[in-house]
């Protein structure tokens, strides 16, 4: 009879292969998914936005679906590791706000939500220009798409978010709350929507880059480049476009090696620190104050002109003077 000590590194064995498992069956489900695709490769959970055409942008699916797609890699014993990323040209280009901001009437209902406050029609009328805002409303909504997006941070099990061409204004909101961001060198990340219209809800950039840097960026609205996200600890790696699938794989392979107990272990610790710095708190304040930014003069402003001139047109006008005009993604907020 042989145990653990006459096995080299039987510490490497699968997890289901442990006595809890024993004669268990692994359930293989056939989830759909309206904005990603999902998949089990070599211990490693795929998860990847899968509107191209779209920019990947944030429909009110995108959480729900995210954060399932989430708990289902944590609860698999076969997982080791999450990777996020986006299908197309980039990571996602932020939320689809063309629904409320260019057709405020008749917004596009992309999720069985009909009369709750995730209800498109629902926001609609609270984003009116001419009603009453109710800003608790507005927060319920805006607060789901961070619970689903924190879902990144919150699961027992490491997450990697891989970026290449953009991840713009929501974008960021999922990506840092992954446990690594590895990046394309030329990928443009940032929030231009503090220029404007919007605060980052998921107020997760201070904790990621600090203080000064934070404010650098989101005092001005300006991006920065895949590379020097690495150089300021938003990335842990930057690579060339050509070669970040191989050093993605890398990464991940190097992470999926460890056994899944101390893989947790690590991340509870760590996350210990993370979360004592006030990430809840930072989420609640940046979430009231996006919706805040929302309901301005100036954000109305910003609203009426999208409606009347087009979304595109709008935000082309936002960022120009800035030097930036180029559209990174469909919602770009």
């Amino acid at each position: 009879m042989t145990g653990p000590g006459d096995r080299p590194a039987a510490w490497y064995d699968p997890l289901t292969d442990s006595p809890q498992f024993t004669d268990r069956p692994q359930t293989d489900r056939d989830d759909e998914y309206r904005t990603l695709t999902y998949e089990v490769t070599d211990r490693i959970a795929r998860i990847t936005f899968n509107r191209p055409e779209r920019g990947n942008a944030i429909t009110a699916d995108t959480p729900i679906e995210l954060a399932a797609a989430v708990e289902r890699a944590d609860l698999d014993p076969r997982v080791h590791v999450m990777v996020v990323s986006g299908r197309g040209k980039g990571f996602c280009g932020g939320y689809d706000l063309s629904i409320f901001a260019e057709y405020g009437d008749q917004p596009e209902d992309r999720a069985a939500t009909g009369g709750t406050v995730l209800d498109p029609m629902v926001q609609a009328r609270n984003h009116d220009p001419g009603g009453t805002w109710d800003p608790m409303i507005d927060y319920q909504m805006m607060s789901r798409f961070n619970r689903g997006f924190s879902s990144l941070l919150h699961a027992n099990k490491p997450t990697v978010a891989k970026l290449h061409g953009f991840a713009i204004a929501g974008g960021t909101d999922i990506a840092l709350y992954a446990d690594q961001i590895i990046c394309a060198d030329d990928t443009r990340i940032g929030y231009p929507p503090t220029r404007v219209w919007g605060v980052p809800a998921a107020g997760m950039w201070a904790h990621r880059i600090g203080d000064q840097r934070a404010k650098r960026l989101l005092l001005t609205g300006d991006s920065i480049t895949g590379a020097q996200a690495a150089e300021w600890g938003l990335a842990v790696e930057a690579t060339s476009a050509e070669t970040l699938d191989d050093r993605t794989e890398e990464l991940l392979n190097r992470i999926a090696r460890m056994p899944i107990n101390q893989l947790i272990m690590t991340k509870l610790a760590l996350n210990s620190a993370l979360i004592a710095q006030g990430v809840g708190n930072s989420t609640m304040i940046s979430t009231v104050f996006d919706g805040i930014s929302r309901h301005t003069r100036e954000g109305y402003a910003f609203q009426q002109r999208a409606a009347t001139a087009g979304f595109r047109t709008a935000v082309a006008e936002r960022d120009g003077p800035f030097g930036d005009a180029k559209q990174f993604g469909a919602g770009k907020r």
